[in-house]
């Protein structure tokens, strides 16, 4: 056993640290759901969100997130992805980016006639019987599916307060009427 007032005793670091990335086994641990292309853009929406939720969780590489989820895609979605990917290849199609991969199956999956019915209806949301709970719970699935409607977080604030107040279900929160700071801040006021 080594003297602790040994002069040559190495005191330093046995290593340089470094930060190991997730492997797809990691990645199926966690979890993550499956998407078939059957669900519409709501469930598309969750399967990205509960994707990049596992990408998080399991600690999965950027060049390795499109491998990943595409082994989440089953069925119709499969098939589509199959379709993409033969002509250029799997370890091309690999190559793409998180973000152009949500932007295919955006595509794909959420027709322009669907997201425009999503904006109308977000357009026009607004908490009905006083039923606080669901009016949120769309809020922030709509807030996800129609980036276009709301372009900063301040408009994305008004149209929350608006739709709440619509009904005067919100009206009561003074501190909404301050013009809080963020959107998650509101929600919480107004669940109290």
């Amino acid at each position: 056993m080594a003297s602790a007032s040994n002069p040559n005793r190495n005191t330093g670091p046995i290593g340089t640290p470094i930060a190991e990335t997730g492997n797809y086994k990691e990645f199926i641990s966690c979890q993550p759901f499956y998407f078939n292309g059957t669900e519409g853009a709501v469930d598309l929406i969750r399967w990205f969100e509960q994707t990049e939720s596992v990408f998080s969780r399991s600690n999965c590489a950027e060049e390795n997130k499109v491998a990943f989820a595409t082994g989440t895609l089953t069925d119709n979605a499969l098939s589509w992805w199959n379709s993409y990917a033969q002509p250029i290849g799997i370890d091309q199609a690999n190559q793409i980016t998180w973000i152009e991969l949500k932007r295919l199956l955006t595509n794909k999956y959420c027709p322009r006639t669907e997201v425009k019915k999503m904006e109308d209806e977000f357009y026009n949301l607004v908490v009905k019987e006083n039923d606080l709970k669901t009016y949120i719970r769309r809020f922030q699935e709509l807030a996800v599916l129609c980036p276009n409607m709301v372009p900063n977080a301040e408009k994305l604030m008004e149209v929350f307060i608006t739709g709440g107040f619509y009904l005067g279900c919100i009206e009561g929160k003074r501190y909404l009427a301050s013009k809080p700071p963020n959107v998650g801040g509101s929600i919480n006021i107004a669940r109290d």
